[in-house]
């Protein structure tokens, strides 16, 4: 018997949307003045997609927003700790369906170069003076 498989998510669930726009709500409530903010979903959608596909910020599709402001929400959800609690959502919508097997978990992660060239090298001092050839006479 062949063992469904799931789908790759590259959007949230509707079901899922609910519960997360809740979270999302009571941690990152929208400010009375100033720009309205982009829509929470599609924000969330673009960062799925960033992560999952690995592409640079500025590759982003159109149809996903612009790239700068996908990155500045998710520089604002890390900084108030947001994912982590999406996290323990999910984990907990799991542990209903009995999906997870808590014996057996991994992270996966992707790595790519340093934008702007990483840190810089410091060139290591020499440990003695160093000592010029005496001339040759010939």
């Amino acid at each position: 018997m062949k063992q469904d498989t799931l789908k790759t998510i590259w959007e949230v669930p509707d079901d899922l949307w609910e519960e997360i726009e809740r979270l999302i709500a009571k941690l990152d409530p929208p400010k009375h003045t100033g720009r309205k903010r982009a829509d929470p979903r599609k924000m969330l959608n673009a960062i799925i997609f960033r992560m999952r596909s690995g592409c640079q910020w500025n590759q982003l599709p159109a149809h996903l927003r612009d790239d700068s402001t996908v990155h500045r929400t998710l520089q604002r959800w890390e900084s108030i700790r947001l994912f982590p609690r999406m996290w323990e959502l999910i984990q907990s919508r799991c542990e209903e369906l009995k999906g997870v097997d808590w014996e057996w978990q991994s992270a996966d992660t992707s790595t790519g170069k340093a934008r702007l060239g990483g840190m810089r090298l410091v060139q290591t001092p020499p440990t003695a003076p160093s000592q010029e050839p005496s001339a040759v006479s010939l």
